[in-house]
């Protein structure tokens, strides 16, 4: 097995994409509890963004291996795995680590990707699937008829988020630049120019009552403006602070003064909501659970995938030794769906 030879992707501090270090050694061996994924597909998400400018709120110490998630086949199986899952494609939310040739991941957190779903399709919708299913379903909790607001909705995130809100018959107001609204409009998607529009305005125009749920990524002020478009009973999901990317100081000052925020709304005698949403909420406290949600979650917009309600939106595609054209690109702002990376 070792004779593959192992290359990863190595972050060595606060750098430029091109500050990226090639690296490359023996293949890991699994423990106990574990798998060895030869990685088919990884990804660029915002994570690796904010993480090479050492602003990603709970990232590791550097030096060490970026890569939000990832999808390949099963090549080895530790003590205690089941040694069926060998040759199987799998899918894996690590936080770190995915972009390498190979990754080593407990068998635990390794769910199936189905027959006749690609790698590069498959990992559009890992980080951005879940992500985008769980506000949607486990926070917002829409429903058939309901109006919401999506902000990026061209996005990684925004882009699944859209499509499964249309699966489930709401109604869908969403921001992107101009050269987007073509193909928001072929969604189903009322889109709104954030560069040019005033949106709270817009968004008013289009929803007179006010929307049931709006989806932030960006922060700062526009989450206020998010809270303040929410018709009574509305929830508000915010997933970030975008606008924070390029700012200096604290990592953590920006999410923290956001919590506040959220926190001091829903304190207010009023019956809306708003909820900060973190992928790993809960993992450290109930493991087990977060792993079956997650599995159950992932299974549901894997079979959205296949069955044609999502369509994978591949911005480019990579290989690993190209990373930092990968970033660059991402960083750009100008390309719609998700950056897959190949070995």
């Amino acid at each position: 097995m070792n004779a593959e030879g192992l290359v990863e992707v190595v972050l060595p501090g606060k750098v430029e994409p091109e500050g990226l270090e090639i690296r490359h050694g023996a293949v890991p061996s699994p423990g106990p509890g574990q798998v060895v994924i030869r990685m088919e597909a990884t990804g660029v998400s915002f994570a690796e963004q904010q993480m090479r400018r050492g602003r990603y709120y709970d990232q590791p110490a550097f030096p060490f291996v970026p890569g939000y998630d990832l999808v390949g086949t099963v090549l080895a199986t530790g003590e205690g795995v089941e040694p069926g899952l060998a040759g199987t494609r799998v899918a894996a939310l690590v936080k770190v680590g995915g972009w390498a040739s190979h990754v080593l991941v407990d068998a635990m957190d390794v769910v199936p990707v189905p027959d006749g779903v690609g790698a590069a399709e498959a990992e559009t919708v890992v980080v951005n699937g879940i992500t985008a299913w769980q506000m949607l379903h486990r926070k917002a909790r829409v429903r058939a008829g309901q109006t919401i607001l999506v902000h990026g909705a061209n996005g990684g995130v925004g882009s699944v988020l859209v499509q499964l809100a249309h699966v489930a018959g709401v109604k869908v107001i969403g921001t992107a630049s101009a050269r987007h609204h073509d193909a928001l409009r072929e969604r189903g998607v009322l889109p709104v120019d954030y560069r040019t529009e005033n949106v709270a305005e817009r968004v008013r125009e289009l929803a007179p009552g006010g929307v049931d749920a709006v989806f932030d990524h960006v922060g700062g002020r526009s989450i206020v403006d998010s809270w303040h478009l929410l018709a009574p009973g509305g929830t508000l999901v915010s997933y970030g602070s975008a606008s924070t990317r390029d700012a200096e100081g604290s990592k953590q000052w920006p999410v923290l003064k956001l919590l506040g925020r959220l926190w001091l709304w829903n304190a207010l005698p009023n019956r809306r909501r708003a909820y900060f949403f973190n992928v790993w909420a809960g993992r450290a406290l109930a493991k087990n659970r977060f792993r079956a949600r997650l599995r159950a979650d992932l299974t549901q917009v894997f079979a959205a995938l296949q069955s044609g309600d999502v369509t994978a939106q591949i911005a480019a595609r990579l290989p690993l030794s190209r990373v930092a054209d990968a970033l660059r690109l991402a960083e750009s702002g100008t390309v719609a769906g998700k950056i897959v990376l190949n070995p």
